[in-house]
């Protein structure tokens, strides 16, 4: 049923070897920013929960950037439908909607890791080394899933650029500032933190937190994050007959 999703994965693969220079100087650029401009210049003197600014930001550009490079892949997947017309190309091949978002998925989570490789090394040049043990790696991967499901499930359902670009404004950027990436949920009021908790990128980024300081993630963050990741995972297979001519 899903024979095939290797060639998918693999064009994808080829891409970001050919563009691998520029994609790992912009990988750098915003999170260098935010070190520099919020956790050493304005968060220098702060402390939240008995840690720096910078430990406890760290975590939280990693959980954002994996969201961000993850549902980054529904762009190279319309560039490709809207301007090279491969899409066309995957639609005459004996390749099932599962095989291609299996494939789509995997280059989406394999760039978001690839991603938080640069800003693990940032941090360390920052003098801030997380714990890389596996519940920070499973927490990491499972919101690199929901994300690039998510980025299929919208590059199959746009009809341009612009429509693609609305949405993004729509659900990545303000889930990027309220996810609990840049300051504790804690400190907002009683009502916005059950609203924030319907966010894929609360959980992620709580799990991923105390994962990086070496303390034991809430299991329902896990639970909850692969049930979303599989039910957008399905949904995305559903919608691919939506871009289908």
């Amino acid at each position: 049923m899903i024979r095939g999703w290797s060639a998918i994965y693999l064009r994808e693969l080829f891409i970001i070897r050919r563009r691998l220079l520029k994609m790992l100087i912009s990988w750098a650029v915003q999170p260098m920013l935010y070190m520099v401009a919020f956790g050493y210049a304005l968060g220098r003197h702060v402390q939240v929960d008995g840690h720096t600014y910078m430990e406890f930001l760290l975590p939280g550009l990693v959980a954002m950037s994996s969201m961000n490079q993850a549902y980054r892949i529904a762009w190279e997947i319309n560039f490709a439908r809207f301007y090279w017309h491969i899409f066309e190309e995957f639609q005459v091949a004996p390749i099932s909607n599962a095989a291609f978002v299996l494939g789509e998925v995997l280059a989406g989570m394999t760039r978001a890791l690839m991603a938080v490789g640069v800003i693990l090394v940032l941090g360390a040049s920052f003098g801030v080394v997380l714990s890389h043990n596996l519940y920070f790696w499973l927490a990491l991967v499972l919101n690199s899933f929901v994300f690039a499901s998510l980025a299929v499930i919208v590059a199959m359902a746009v009809r341009s650029h612009e429509d693609q670009g609305m949405l993004s404004n729509f659900i990545i950027t303000p889930m990027a500032f309220l996810g609990g990436t840049f300051f504790p949920l804690e400190e907002l009021p009683t009502m916005a933190q059950k609203i924030l908790y319907f966010l894929p990128l609360t959980h992620a980024s709580k799990a991923i937190r105390a994962a990086a300081f070496g303390q034991p993630p809430d299991p329902r963050g896990f639970l909850i994050l692969a049930s979303i990741g599989i039910l957008f995972f399905v949904a995305a297979v559903l919608c691919v007959n939506l871009a289908r001519d």
